[in-house]
């Protein structure tokens, strides 16, 4: 059962989002919201920022104190690909960052409608050669992000396989938008849940915006449309009362089926988003922990030495 916290939190939500779903606010007007609530985030004590140009690409190191100097987590932020920045999720890729003891490259991509696809996923493409350039090895990135920053991460992937490019050790979806299609049925079957009331009716028009003139079924813009053989090892996290869960669901039975090491975490009636609030909400801070677990278990699996194979007489 949900924490009390997050019980607080999806009421805050329903009640900031009622009018907005009635009154359907300017895309200009939300971004601007989202930039004024993250001026409340605070970064974790001992991160350090720094910024960097990737090609003219604003970018930002998200560095813990002690955080080994070879390994890098790459970070792509969510927000439908029309909204979020470096500064609606900094307080999260910091946590992030510091839990998994990893320094953190953040992008700011660029968004819908201004600039459809593939543009966003041409950002993430060039910050992931951009480290290749710095020297860190393909073996020692793990690329992250959350709802269509997931979506993102999981295009990623699938874009270096097809040009034959070396994968990240692991990647990390958290919420990850996998599915741009987002059929009617579903959204009439959420639309009378309140907090996702506002979450219904925009992400399928931003779909369209990042889409342009591409079929949401496209397999970069929706990577449950692709085939997932030859991927890195994945873990996937949701929550079962999120728009986007059953669509998570199926990519991770399809992504199985190829012969991807994926994990799959299904939390409980949690509201999309919700690692955002981890100062607040127990569940944030526990899912971001498993993350932690889960690159450790990455880094491991690297560090074990090989055995030598015995001599067949």
């Amino acid at each position: 059962m949900p924490s009390t916290q997050h019980l607080l939190l999806k009421q805050f939500i329903t009640a900031a989002t009622r009018p907005l779903a009635r009154n359907r606010p300017r895309l200009s007007t939300m971004r601007l919201a989202a930039e004024f609530l993250s001026l409340g985030q605070l970064m974790p004590w001992n991160v350090f920022l720094t910024d960097v140009k990737l090609e003219g690409m604003a970018a930002e190191w998200v560095i813990p104190a002690g955080a080994p100097l070879d390994r890098v987590l790459l970070y792509l932020h969510g927000g439908g690909y029309v909204l979020g920045s470096l500064n609606t999720h900094r307080s999260l890729v910091g946590t992030l960052a510091q839990r998994c003891n990893l320094q953190a490259l953040a992008i700011n991509y660029r968004k819908a409608p201004e600039y459809p696809f593939p543009a966003a996923l041409d950002d993430a493409l060039l910050a992931y050669r951009w480290l290749l350039q710095q020297g860190y090895q393909a073996q020692n990135i793990v690329v992250a992000g959350d709802s269509a920053g997931g979506g993102l991460a999981l295009a990623l992937l699938l874009a270096l396989r097809e040009a034959g490019e070396p994968m990240p050790a692991a990647a990390v979806g958290l919420s990850p938008w996998t599915d741009l299609v987002l059929p009617a049925p579903l959204l009439r079957r959420v639309a009378h849940e309140e907090s996702q009331v506002l979450e219904a009716l925009e992400i399928h028009n931003w779909g369209a915006m990042y889409a342009h003139h591409l079929p949401l079924s496209h397999p970069l813009v929706s990577p449950v449309q692709a085939e997932l053989h030859g991927l890195p090892p994945l873990l996937i996290q949701i929550s079962d009362a999120e728009v986007l869960g059953e669509d998570v669901m199926r990519f991770a039975a399809k992504a199985q089926a190829a012969g991807v090491p994926i994990t799959l975490q299904v939390f409980e009636g949690l509201v999309h988003w919700w690692h955002l609030f981890w100062r607040f909400v127990p569940e944030a801070r526990q899912a971001l922990d498993q993350v932690a677990a889960f690159t450790q278990a990455v880094w491991e699996t690297q560090d074990r030495p090989t055995l030598p194979v015995a001599a067949v007489a």
